[in-house]
């Protein structure tokens, strides 16, 4: 039987480094370095440069895993990305990064299909999800998923928006997710949705049900309000409920493919809130030592945060060959997705 393992990862994160005192010295922000440690862990974040999106974010990435994987961009047959701050309202991101790896002209063009998938913080493991489907298939022999995110370019850098802005960074990982007759790869992914609480964190920048869907001033141009403009979230409400669905999703995880949490070597969290991941991880009894993280460094990179810390933990030779490691994550919508793997 057909299995899909992950054969290669990569990541890549801008080189400016905004710390949480050029948050203050540089954007204005009444807040401290302290207070948002406390509250969240995060220390630093990278901003990518204006005129820098997702894609190019995804394509070094991508790049990096194809390479780690010993394949080109012409050996793929499915691109999944996964992203909330795509270049445009539409097309999505995913037919802009197979264009930035040369697929549609020269002796390497092959019109590898591209599909974006909005699901925000969970957005990699929906993408894995369906990536893991179509390899087991056999629709498909080698798919590349990639988390990218541009957070930077609609955040409210004021005092006005610190509770939100210094929470996010930009970044971008990939893995390949591709077939093997060997005993290993990914054992299962578990995803869920509650839509009831749609609202509790968003970004309504613009509302489609609307006429017209952003409102127009006595000229004819766009204006959309601050509480429109920039994502909201009931920080309490989301805590609650992620340290509820993450606990659970991982036992699930672990309950469908008969092993307990004592089996799996490493877990890797959504890197949203080290607070959040501290407590589920005291919440299960977890070792520290069996769960990496990486949020000081990048802040919340949303699709991006578990595809970076599987690349991260590859190169530093701390994720092996024969491990289990398990992954889950929460986030907007609610949505939330958990996965075992043996690597």
């Amino acid at each position: 039987m057909t299995n899909a393992c992950i054969s290669g990862t990569g990541f890549y994160v801008p080189p400016r480094v905004v710390t949480n005192d050029d948050l203050i010295k540089t954007y204005g922000i009444e807040t401290s370095d302290a207070w948002i440690q406390q509250r969240t862990g995060i220390e630093a974040r990278r901003y990518a440069e204006a005129g820098i999106g997702s894609a190019e974010l995804g394509e070094h990435a991508a790049r990096a895993a194809l390479a780690q994987a010993g394949l080109e961009p012409v050996d793929l047959d499915l691109i999944v990305f996964a992203t909330l701050s795509p270049e445009f309202a539409f097309p999505g991101s995913g037919v802009i990064l197979q264009d930035r790896l040369g697929l549609n002209s020269g002796a390497n063009a092959k019109h590898v299909p591209a599909l974006d998938v909005r699901n925000q913080c969970s957005g990699f493991l929906y993408s894995l999800a369906t990536a893991n489907a179509m390899v087991r298939s056999g629709a498909c022999k080698h798919v590349l998923v990639v988390g990218a995110e541009t957070h930077s370019a609609a955040l409210d850098l004021s005092t006005r928006g610190r509770t939100v802005s210094s929470l996010f960074g930009d970044g971008a990982g990939a893995v390949i997710v591709s077939a093997t007759d060997d005993d290993k790869g990914i054992r299962g992914v578990h995803l869920g949705a509650d839509g009831s609480q749609a609202e509790t964190l968003c970004q309504r920048v613009w509302d489609i049900r609307e006429r017209p869907f952003i409102p127009l001033d006595d000229e004819g141009y766009g204006r959309v309000s601050p509480e429109f403009m920039y994502a909201h979230m009931d920080g309490r409400m989301v805590f609650k409920h992620a340290v509820a669905k993450m606990s659970g999703a991982l036992k699930t995880a672990c309950e469908a493919a008969d092993a307990t949490l004592d089996d799996v070597d490493l877990f890797f969290f959504h890197q949203a809130n080290l607070r959040i991941n501290q407590y589920v991880a005291e919440l299960l009894k977890l070792p520290a030592d069996k769960v990496p993280h990486n949020i000081e460094r990048y802040g919340n990179t949303t699709a991006a945060t578990l595809p970076i810390l599987l690349a991260e933990t590859v190169a530093e030779g701390r994720l092996k060959p024969g491990m289990k490691i398990a992954m889950v994550a929460f986030g907007s919508g609610f949505t939330w997705g958990s996965a075992l793997i043996d690597w």
